[in-house]
């Protein structure tokens, strides 16, 4: 059985390529977006379980496209993962504090991912 949908939004395409790369080997499905915006374009269409959300983005950032996302009524109900090279004191309760749904620092320890995954999918 295929697991769920995951969307990864980042602007690096290294970062996408190296997650996408884990997470079909783990048997997710996956699709990205190379800026917020167009991430939020595909949330919006429907079928993602879950977003990997990178925080830090020209244009728009992580926490703006949190804020999109939590005040949508289609989708204000998944679950969004911030992933973000700041691990300083304060950065994961700000991600928090914004509407992430989990946290976690690049560069990204598999085994976290995977647990924090299993969380939010069947």
């Amino acid at each position: 059985m295929e697991k769920q949908k995951i969307l990864i939004i980042d602007d690096d395409s290294r970062n996408i390529f190296a997650l996408k790369a884990v997470l079909k080997a783990k048997g997710y499905s996956c699709v990205s977006a190379l800026s917020a915006a167009e991430g939020l374009d595909m949330l919006s269409a429907g079928g993602i379980a879950v977003v990997l959300l990178d925080m830090m983005m020209p244009e728009m950032d992580g926490y703006e496209a949190l804020s999109r996302i939590r005040k949508s009524d289609e989708m204000a109900a998944v679950p969004v993962i911030a992933v973000t090279a700041q691990a300083m004191v304060g950065d994961r309760e700000r991600c928090l504090d914004a509407g992430a749904d989990a946290y976690i620092s690049k560069p990204i320890n598999v085994e976290d991912l995977m647990n924090l995954l299993k969380q939010y999918t069947v």
